[in-house]
């Protein structure tokens, strides 16, 4: 009783709340309208030179891919490995393959769409989502490690150290959640029908392309609209939440600006970060320190980032808190993993990834090295390909564990 009037208290005043925030806003602009400007400019430059061009490109092909069926069949191989490792429904396995692919939008997105076809309840879509919130892997080697640290090989290492941690924290949320029961009980129960493995997954496929059912020209059209339509929205954030730190900086000075920025927004706060970090390779105190608290911001990624997933998760309800500790928990695991793991992942990273170890930055911005830096997106993709291969052998694994420890009989 106590919670529904918490509940409905928080929800009578979210307006006033914030139309309060709002108006101190405006106020902050009004007062210092040159700093305010100068941000606002500061995260418009940093968007268009980089995020936008970097990203447009992946966003476009990831929203095909996904229409093309291809992250619902290996779903169907990640069934096993969502219901007895992460205690989610099977279905769920497609969703940690598209937010593990194309980032954490796309995974909300991914989420949003099955919590509508009834094949999660409310209380498991935010820890799947949670599960599903990464960042793309073209931010965090092409944004991060080659426009930022000019080292695309760094940024190799930073995304696996990402995804590693990401899996470590869905299983830490998943052992606390087995204490309430079993999460997929509220789930609609699905029709099954005996079939092979290869055959669930290719019905998998063939349901998802029949479900789309968009022409080559018209998703081609609408790829591209969404993805110009999704930077739209991340450019948006990253000007306004730019204004936001520039206001809080100013009127804290006390508090560190790389920490505030890492806080608020991901692209902002990682181009902070990664300004401090002279070379990624050197293995020094301060320089792996710094490379952990980028690492941890990528896990965290910003309120702005959290923000955009829960608008996406609107119909589920989705609550903050929940999720921010799930992105906390992230950030955490990146943060020590980046100390134990970096010195053995960058010897490995040297010997694999000799030519592209480092790019020389052409001006300040370093926008120069986005088009080297696509050079690496075959690189790229094989990663993917062993990462999910792992994934499968993984569930595979567990698939033969369970059925070797069923009941005899």
């Amino acid at each position: 009783m106590n919670n529904v009037k918490i509940r409905r208290i928080t929800s009578a005043s979210a307006p006033f709340l914030s139309g309060a925030a709002a108006i101190l806003l405006a106020a902050a602009i009004i007062a210092a309208p040159e700093s305010s400007f100068a941000a606002s400019l500061q995260g418009l430059k940093l968007w268009w030179t980089l995020v936008f061009p970097a990203l447009l490109p992946f966003l476009i092909l990831s929203e095909m891919l996904t229409a093309s069926g291809f992250v619902h069949g290996f779903g169907v191989l990640l069934g096993p490995l969502m219901t007895r490792v992460f205690r989610l429904p099977g279905a769920a396995g497609w969703t940690l393959a598209l937010g593990m692919a194309a980032g954490f939008p796309a995974g909300a997105g991914g989420v949003q769409q099955l919590h509508k076809q009834g094949g999660i309840p409310d209380k498991d879509a935010g820890r799947l989502a949670s599960l599903a919130h990464f960042a793309s892997p073209v931010t965090v080697i092409i944004v991060v490690g080659a426009a930022f640290l000019h080292s695309p090989a760094a940024g190799y290492i930073l995304l696996a150290i990402h995804w590693l941690s990401g899996l470590a924290a869905g299983l830490t949320s998943a052992l606390f959640s087995a204490r309430g029961g079993k999460p997929d009980g509220a789930v609609k129960p699905l029709p099954v029908t005996p079939a092979s493995l290869p055959a669930r997954v290719r019905r998998a496929v063939t349901a998802a392309r029949e479900q789309d059912g968009r022409s080559f020209g018209r998703l081609l059209g609408e790829s591209v609209s969404n993805a110009v339509q999704s930077l739209m929205v991340i450019g948006g954030y990253m000007i306004m939440f730019s204004v936001v730190i520039s206001i809080i900086s100013a009127r804290l000075p006390q508090l560190p600006p790389v920490l505030t920025a890492g806080i608020l927004e991901v692209h902002l706060g990682a181009n902070a970060v990664a300004s401090e970090v002279t070379e990624p390779f050197a293995f020094d105190a301060a320089g792996i320190t710094s490379l952990a608290l980028l690492s941890a911001l990528l896990g965290w990624s910003g309120i702005c980032g959290q923000l955009q997933a829960l608008t996406a998760l609107k119909q589920a309800r989705a609550r903050f808190l929940p999720y921010a500790a799930g992105r906390l928990l992230h950030g955490l695991y990146a943060f020590g993993l980046t100390f134990i793991m970096w010195q053995p992942l960058r010897h490995a990273a040297a010997a694999v990834l000799p030519a592209i170890s480092s790019t020389e930055p052409a001006g300040p911005e370093g926008a120069a090295v986005l088009p080297a830096a696509w050079n690496m997106v075959p690189q790229l993709l094989s990663l993917q390909a062993v990462v999910m291969l792992l994934l499968v052998l993984l569930s595979g694994l567990t698939a033969i564990l369970t059925w070797l420890r069923r009941p005899a009989g």
